[in-house]
């Protein structure tokens, strides 16, 4: 079963995603620092460092707006048996990830 994160960004377009930032915990400055780092950084090493497609697809916002955010907070969270997508449960949590896909949508941060 989903968590109540995933199922809330589940439910929220990507138009009223801001409405449901409440529901995911945001990191505090220090861990948003360290998250922007990692997916500059580690996720950068395959999907680019500028995110714009490697290895792996694109991050971009117009490259995953058709894609489902629960999904998106998934592969993240749980990897992609059977790809390169390793899963990140190790480093993330799950409100983590939906964080990571918060700022993926909206353009992300430069470190």
């Amino acid at each position: 079963m989903p968590s109540p994160v995933v199922l809330a960004l589940l439910f929220a377009s990507p138009f009223a995603f801001a409405e449901a930032l409440p529901i995911v915990a945001e990191p505090s400055p220090e861990r948003q620092k360290q998250l922007v780092h990692l997916v500059r950084q580690d996720c950068g090493s395959c999907h680019g460092m500028t995110l714009q497609g490697g290895l792996g697809p694109a991050l971009t916002p117009g490259a995953l707006r058709d894609k489902p955010v629960d999904s998106l907070v998934a592969t993240i969270y749980g990897g992609r048996p059977g790809t390169p997508m390793p899963p990140w449960h190790r480093f993330l949590t799950e409100p983590e990830s939906a964080w990571i896909v918060q700022q993926l949508l909206a353009g992300f941060p430069e470190e």
